[in-house]
């Protein structure tokens, strides 16, 4: 995820209690990410609209992780 910010996500992660938040999204996000590729390879089973659900839920977290990642750029001066 936002693979262009690779830098600035691991000064996130590195601080735990700031970030809390935002790891907690990187986190639902991967996990999403995961069981949609299970889903996508036939390992597991989801109906159409139950994985449509999870891919508008991962974008949902994608665009909030975004926007915490562009606020602490600024707050950081990065």
């Amino acid at each position: 995820m936002l693979h262009e910010y690779r830098d600035v996500i691991t000064q996130m992660k590195q601080n735990n209690a700031a970030n809390a938040h935002f790891l907690k999204i990187f986190d639902k996000h991967n996990a999403l990410d995961s069981q949609i590729t299970k889903a996508e390879n036939g390992e597991t089973h989801l109906t159409d609209i139950e994985l449509e659900i999870l891919k508008k839920e991962k974008l949902l977290l994608k665009d909030e992780a975004y926007s915490l990642i562009i606020l602490y750029k600024e707050e950081h001066n990065l």
